[in-house]
């Protein structure tokens, strides 16, 4: 009879280890196999031409959002704040076609302090011309951007991930 126990006590423990084994490949077909919600892969496509013309009629600034998007990118995250640390701020989260984060951030802070806070770690970088404007590159710990005077009283940054290209290409959309 001792022999027979041991003998039990091992087949459990392999039935185990195999039903483990069982129920871990149908978690990882059904992981892999449904699609998110927006097929997507999680990003998120917001609409944001009606916060825009709202945004734009209440700015003390030249207002800037593209139009039309790039092909391929997508608004991911809009907001327009009246009054954020006493000075009106604009952003615009956007997916660019290739899958990098890019963003318009605008704000009438001071244009030292509006670049430090969108491009951490911020060196100026040389300078990028599109569409007959001069922009400003700047080069970050994580983020890069290109930046310009927004009229007399705010600061244009667009930034993120995105490559100085893929900028430049949000660059020529904005209106």
């Amino acid at each position: 009879m001792a022999g027979n126990s041991s003998k039990k006590g091992r087949q459990s423990v392999r039935d185990m280890v195999l039903s483990m084994a069982a129920v871990g490949i149908v978690v990882a077909v059904a992981y892999f196999s449904i699609p998110s919600a927006d097929g997507k892969g999680g990003v998120h496509r917001v609409p944001f031409q009606a916060e825009l013309s709202s945004a734009k009629r209440a700015a003390p600034y030249p207002l800037l959002g593209p139009q039309p998007l790039p092909e391929g990118w997508q608004a991911t995250s809009v907001s327009y704040s009246p009054s954020d640390k006493g000075h009106a701020v604009w952003h615009l989260g956007l997916s660019t076609a290739s899958g990098q984060y890019a963003a318009v951030e605008q704000s009438d802070g001071k244009p030292d302090d509006v670049v430090a806070k969108n491009v951490p770690g911020g060196k100026p970088d040389g300078t990028s011309t599109v569409a007959g404007q001069e922009w400003q590159r700047v080069q970050g710990d994580r983020y890069r951007a290109l930046t310009r005077p927004a009229g007399d009283k705010g600061t244009t940054v667009l930034t993120g991930t995105a490559s100085y290209e893929e900028l430049a290409q949000l660059a020529e959309t904005l209106k």
